[in-house]
C-alpha cells in the first residue's frame, strides 16, 4: 500500500510515491541507491530540487566538475523523467536511457541521454553520459 502525499510532496521522478520515501531516502543520506536505476532517479530529483551536494556526492570523482552552480539564472524547471531503457548491470557498470524533459525561459526542452555508472567502494556513482541528438519533427 503506497503511502497518501500531497502534490507537493510528490517526488519528481515520477514515482508516484511521497519523496521521503523515495528519492528523499538517498538525498537525505539515509541509503545508498541500491541500483544504477535508482541513482539515476535521485539524481534527476536532486536537478529538480536543487540538491547540488548529492549531486556531486554521486559524480564518480574521475570526470565530477569542480562545482555545479543549480541557482545560475536561468534556471531551468523540469517536468518529468521518462526511463528509456535500464538493462541490468554488467559486473560493476551500468546504463540508464532516459529522456527528461525541462523548460528553460518559457521554452520546453527535452534531454535524452545515455548515462553510465559505476559500481565502487559499495555505492553507485554517476560516470559520464551520452546526450542523443534532438529529433528532427516530421516534414
Amino acid at each position: 500500500m503506497r503511502k497518501k502525499h500531497k502534490p507537493d510532496n510528490a517526488c519528481p521522478c515520477g514515482s508516484g510515491m511521497d519523496y521521503a520515501d523515495c528519492c528523499g531516502r538517498y538525498i537525505d543520506g539515509e541509503q545508498s541507491a541500491p541500483t544504477a536505476l535508482a541513482l539515476m532517479k535521485s539524481r534527476y530529483t536532486a536537478y529538480a530540487r536543487g540538491a547540488q551536494a548529492y549531486l556531486l556526492a554521486t559524480w564518480h570523482a574521475g570526470t565530477r566538475p569542480q562545482d555545479l552552480d543549480l541557482a545560475a539564472a536561468p534556471r531551468p524547471v523540469w517536468l518529468g523523467l521518462e526511463i528509456i531503457a535500464a538493462p541490468p548491470a554488467a559486473g560493476d557498470g551500468a546504463s540508464v536511457e532516459f529522456v527528461a524533459r525541462y523548460k528553460l525561459c518559457g521554452r520546453a526542452h527535452r534531454l535524452h541521454e545515455t548515462s553510465r555508472f559505476v559500481f565502487e567502494q559499495g555505492r553507485w556513482f554517476y560516470l559520464d553520459g551520452d546526450v542523443h541528438p534532438a529529433r528532427k519533427p516530421a516534414a
